[in-house]
């Protein structure tokens, strides 16, 4: 098959049950009407539905928690958040600001990866638990395989402040005691008792309880995608009436180098 007749079904034509414009007339998401079957619906369950296909008040509230207690911090030294500051004192825009700090939100230790490996993680330990395998043996073959696991440790202090007003938010909606909540828990007391002292961050919190509700780890990627914007766009915000580059500028007489005795040769 030729390069040309492999795309030419695509020429002008592209199929899809997830949704459209009609002009003039209406728009569809999943097979409903925006304007007159999705219309009284929030921004989180509107979401909820185009990302997941899914109807739900409830799960949607609990994201929409999860966004405001845990991810949404207007704090210029959090990492996403310098870039939207660093925006806002080079003068550019708040989409640009909003967009660079979302592209750095994809972190292998923060953020988003962290988020989607937790649930990934609480789905294949209770499978592996349903086998008859032992907590203990799942964690220690964790750690193995890749040296820690998601959902546990955190940078500068251990304790987690997020945690419990996230449980008792979940709570008061009816959540916070499904099989995979107690399972995070579990594997918190068993790490409190190896020599890592791991604690349970608001990764593997959230990730459990939405995978009680059903969630997959690509379904709770896609839903926390835009979940660090109302952090950073304060920053932004604020940045922009700062004096122009004034943004965390350090003085060279602080930079303590001692040269370069040879070129470093990187693998290719």
């Amino acid at each position: 098959m030729t390069v040309h007749s492999k795309f030419e079904r695509y020429e002008d034509n592209w199929q899809t049950s997830m949704g459209g414009w009609i002009p003039g007339e209406n728009v569809f998401l999943r097979g409903k009407s925006v304007l007159t079957e999705l219309n009284e619906k929030s921004w989180m369950e509107y979401l909820l539905i185009a990302a997941t296909g899914r109807d739900s008040q409830k799960i949607a509230r609990l994201m929409e928690a999860m966004w405001v207690i845990c991810t949404s911090f207007p704090d210029p030294r959090i990492w996403n958040n310098r870039i939207a500051a660093l925006a806002g004192t080079a003068r550019s825009t708040g989409v640009l600001a909003s967009a660079g700090a979302l592209a750095v939100s994809e972190a292998k230790v923060f953020g988003l990866k962290p988020i989607k490996g937790a649930t990934d993680f609480f789905y294949r330990a209770d499978s592996r638990i349903q086998q008859g395998e032992t907590l203990e043996e799942i964690i220690q073959s964790e750690l193995k395989q890749f040296r820690s696991v998601y959902g546990y440790g955190r940078p500068i202090i251990n304790k987690d402040e997020r945690i419990e007003p996230m449980m008792e938010f979940a709570k008061s909606l009816g959540c916070g005691n499904g099989k995979f909540i107690q399972l995070a828990f579990d594997v918190e007391r068993y790490l409190l008792q190896t020599r890592l002292k791991y604690r349970m961050n608001i990764a593997a919190v959230c990730a459990a309880l939405l995978a009680d509700e059903g969630l997959t780890p690509t379904d709770f990627y896609h839903m926390a995608t835009l979940a660090f914007t109302a952090g950073a766009m304060p920053c932004f915000i604020d940045a922009e009436d700062k004096d122009e580059g004034s943004f965390f500028p350090l003085r060279i007489s602080r930079i303590d180098s001692s040269g370069c005795e040879g070129l470093r040769k990187w693998r290719k």
